[in-house]
């Protein structure tokens, strides 16, 4: 009987393990407890993956056993494959390379994979040694695309986004205006980069004769400086009406650090946006939380650059629940206005707004780079200077178009010494024109990974706090288990001087 009764289990567990791995190839389970939800699937991943055409073969070359935070990229990247072959119904396939030998190396260079230089430690000294962190994704036997460094925080969005490039059919045209001073596509480098992974952006001139924006969807116009004809603004007008989606980042006002002079602009496109009912003021907007400009002093006999705050340029970091701000962590602004909404039948939706401590000066001015700003030159809070507006643009509209306005259009363009742009401006830009393009979920990957939280950014009663918790706690949870067995050891020590225990 005994006998029997194990067989029984034993089959049990056998069938119990087989139903299990049955289970876990048509289905994937992963409990994700962190704030922002780095370890599950976006649904724009699980769309794409769910209507895949064609299968997709995906090489990792990952270096093993040479750093540990290469060991765990390597690990949640397998775990990410894993999902992503269960959601996508077998049509991605994956195997992992580990470059050890020359043929493997050759074969991962002649993949376009690169290794690069890390340092490690041995035996107390420090040494570089090359490692694999790549992949390659390949469509059918033509189509490929490298990610040549796999990041740890921008997994999903890095490989569902080459995914996307390579299985798209027709890329979605955004056009770029020019002719009016723009900005041109030489000075939106970081833009376009992110831009062409899966649109093609295609530079437009207005013709007085020819409709030219009829024949996209989504527009985009960056710093116009000169002023536009009439019949240019009859366009725009026209192409909003017949439901064209709309990114404008303009400059109402114009600061000048060489001459210390703040003065306003005006292109037209403000007089066409009041006509809606979309007011754009032309004051300065400043913020207490702000970049810093460079103020040359003199140290005794030595010139000594200072740098100062100049709250001319707002760091802000007060977005709207949205998917073009989703993410995001702080937009550095130069020279903004606000805006305000006064029409009827329009949505107006507030994007981006400043901080507790802002305040508004009337242009034309002078800046006094020097000045020493107090809490009461800011009596203002929440100034709203990027906002979405969708609806019907004309009464006689069919279409309800897009319009996202931020007052700044400078924010996006790379300054002639190349300096690197904030990563959230190029953020917004390209999650804008996602959000109007193709509104697949992308623009929400692309800023998904850990947050930031500078201990700089924490109270010192907060900081001892953290650091005796940490300190003190693992040691509380050993004594209170030590107790607790203890106690636990006690109670049956009792039990068993008890002459009628029985074990």
């Amino acid at each position: 009987m005994k006998k029997q009764n194990y067989l029984t289990y034993l089959l049990l567990v056998i069938g119990i393990v087989l139903l299990l791995n049955i289970l876990s190839s048509k289905f994937f389970l992963r409990l994700d407890f962190t704030e922002d939800q780095r370890y599950t699937l976006s649904k724009a991943t699980k769309e794409i993956l769910k209507n895949l055409k064609e299968p997709i073969t995906i090489t990792a070359y990952f270096s093993e056993n040479v750093h540990q935070q290469i060991t765990k990229t390597r690990h949640d990247f397998k775990e990410m494959l894993v999902e992503y072959a269960t959601r996508s119904n077998g049509m991605i396939k994956y195997e992992f390379v580990n470059p050890d030998t020359d043929e493997k190396e050759k074969k991962a260079q002649a993949d376009g994979i690169q290794p690069m230089l890390i340092n490690v430690t041995e035996k107390d000294q420090v040494k570089q040694q090359k490692a694999y962190l790549g992949v390659k994704v390949m469509l059918g036997e033509s189509e490929s695309d490298i990610i040549p460094f796999m990041q740890l925080d921008a997994m999903e969005y890095a490989l569902t986004t080459s995914i996307k490039k390579i299985s798209a059919v027709d890329k979605p045209v955004i056009g770029l205006l020019q002719g009016h001073n723009e900005a041109a596509p030489g000075a939106l480098a970081q833009v376009l980069q992110q831009l062409e992974i899966l649109y093609v952006v295609e530079p437009i001139t207005l013709s007085d004769t020819t409709d030219v924006l009829s024949k996209f969807s989504t527009v985009a116009i960056i710093s116009p400086k000169d002023t536009f004809p009439s019949s240019h603004l009859q366009q725009i007008d026209k192409f909003l009406a017949n439901g064209g989606k709309l990114f404008l980042a303009i400059n109402p006002v114009t600061g000048n650090l060489q001459n210390a002079s703040g003065v306003e602009s005006f292109t037209g496109i403000e007089q066409m946006l009041k006509t809606k009912g979309i007011i754009i003021e032309s004051g300065f907007v400043i913020d207490a939380s702000c970049g810093s400009v460079a103020v040359r002093q003199q140290m005794g006999p030595f010139p000594v650059n200072t740098q100062m705050q100049f709250p001319f340029l707002p760091i802000v970091s007060n977005f709207a629940d949205h998917a073009t701000t989703k993410g995001l962590e702080s937009v550095l602004l130069q020279f903004p206005t606000s805006i305000n909404f006064s029409g009827n039948g329009l949505k107006f939706t507030p994007l981006i707004k400043t901080s507790d401590q802002s305040g508004e000066l009337p242009a034309p001015l002078y800046f006094d780079i020097q000045k020493q700003w107090t809490e009461a030159d800011f009596p203002l809070k929440n100034i709203t200077v990027a906002a979405i507006i969708e609806g019907k643009f004309a009464p006689t509209a069919v279409k309800e178009g897009k319009l996202i306005i931020i007052t700044d259009g400078e924010f996006a363009v790379n300054s002639e010494q190349n300096q690197p742009l904030p990563v959230d401006n190029v953020n917004f830009v390209v999650n804008s024109l996602d959000w109007m393009t193709d509104d697949s979920g992308l623009s929400e990957l692309r800023t998904k990974g850990v947050t930031s939280r500078p201990l700089d950014e924490m109270s010192d009663g907060k900081k001892t706090f953290l650091k005796y918790l940490n300190f003190f706690l693992p040691l509380l949870l050993v004594v209170a288990y030590g107790v607790l067995r203890w106690q636990r050891n006690k109670i049956v020590r009792i039990k068993r001087q008890n002459p009628n225990y029985i074990g």
